[in-house]
């Protein structure tokens, strides 16, 4: 049997975003910057998909901008945030130490100029508290940037609590919400935030388009230099077809959310209640406040790049972690934050689940991760060393 068990990582496009890509490429293929008449009528298909996308987020069409996805839209508001606020005087960012490398690797950088980046702690739940949000908004802060979902173990944080914070005490708002937008209702007035990421191919849409909302009077710098496009702040011509299937696939997402996320959630609590039946492993964050179809879990004994070989072997699609450090052999700083050690978090396995997945599906993954575990297992010094007593087990059975 194959099972698609990776729509974190990215899902398959929906056939209306696909029809749509499609069509729009046909039809519409004049620039959207051109004065003559088929440029302008790409310009209004990009001003209709733009309104249909800040409908769906509770704002105006007027705050969208179309990027290449959602690492292009955090560095971009992250730098605008900071840029501005260093203007004023302002250095410090607040952040949490499980952010996706495109706001942490950004942070990094601005440390580097000379800001101050505290990263909040999580603890075992994987959710960081919004008290000690509060606590860290001393007036030199220019952003807080914390993510809606994290893109591992799919924990949902308090966004709706930190931004009433930073809105009262007049402190600049960023949400990842790449994971988020698409599965859970999002809208940036109900979570008071200035900065939202989105990214297409994370619910439905083509890989290399997403957008980011910015606030009507928040600060935003062009990262991308050469033309006027996006009202001067994304150089560019726009990829009409792109944002054709984007908006399609959102529209299909927001639509039938509930019965979604109804169907996929009951496959997440059989698989979890499988897997967790293997001895010695742990589930990675909180269980119900978590996206309904995230399951994290952490084997001890086990190497995770040997455990997806396996599963590959066996037509199973799953990851260990965030796609974009898929290459990397240092455990998962997400894992590492919420206080798994080296070496667990090395035996972790990311499934991430959708409406498309079965529940014949689910049953075979927990055979398959069971049989391959077991094998794994069966190779691995450490496990050896655990069982006969020379290492102690960190998850008791």
């Amino acid at each position: 049997m194959y099972v698609y068990a990776d729509n974190a990582a990215t899902t398959k496009m929906r056939p209306s975003a696909l029809a749509a890509y499609c069509e729009t490429a046909k039809r519409f293929y004049g620039n959207p910057s051109s004065l003559h008449g088929e440029g302008q009528r790409a310009k209004a298909l990009l001003t209709d998909y733009r309104g249909k996308i800040s409908e769906i987020l509770g704002c105006k069409a007027g705050e969208i901008y179309f990027t290449s996805g959602g690492s292009e839209a955090d560095n971009q508001a992250v730098y605008s945030a900071a840029r501005y606020g260093k203007a004023k005087g302002k250095t410090k960012i607040v952040s949490t130490a499980i952010e996706h490398h495109a706001v942490l690797h950004a942070l990094k950088r601005l440390e580097g100029e000379g800001f101050s980046v505290v990263l909040l702690p999580v603890g075992e739940r994987g959710i960081v508290s919004s008290e000690d949000v509060a606590r860290e908004l001393t007036p030199d802060v220019c952003l807080v940037s914390v993510m809606l979902a994290n893109n591992e173990i799919g924990t949902l944080q308090p966004v709706r609590e930190i931004g009433a914070l930073c809105r009262k005490r007049g402190v600049l708002f960023h949400t990842d919400a790449v994971q988020a937008v698409g599965h859970i209702p999002v809208d940036v007035n109900e979570i008071c935030v200035d900065y939202l990421s989105l990214s297409a191919h994370k619910f439905g849409g083509p890989k290399g388009v997403g957008a980011l909302y910015a606030r009507a009077g928040a600060p935003l710098f062009p990262l991308i230099e050469g033309g006027a496009q996006e009202r001067g702040k994304r150089a560019g011509t726009e990829d009409l077809p792109a944002v054709a299937a984007m908006t399609a696939a959102l529209c299909e997402a927001a639509e039938n959310m509930p019965q979604a996320n109804e169907k996929t959630l009951a496959l997440r609590e059989r698989l979890i209640d499988g897997l967790l039946k293997i001895p010695h492993c742990a589930l990675n964050g909180d269980r119900e406040k978590r996206l309904a179809g995230n399951i994290n879990i952490c084997f001890e004994g086990v190497e995770g790049e040997a455990l997806l070989l396996h599963l590959d072997d066996m037509g199973v699609c799953a990851s260990s972690g965030s796609a974009c450090t898929s290459g990397s052999l240092d455990p998962s700083h997400v894992l590492l934050a919420i206080g798994r050690k080296h070496e667990v978090a090395h035996g972790s396995l990311r499934l991430t689940l959708n409406e498309d997945n079965t529940e014949e599906e689910i049953d075979y993954l927990i055979k398959a991760v069971k049989e391959a575990v077991e094998r794994v297992r069966g190779m691995s010094c450490f496990w050896r060393d655990l069982q006969e007593g020379r290492k102690k087990f960190t998850f008791e059975t």
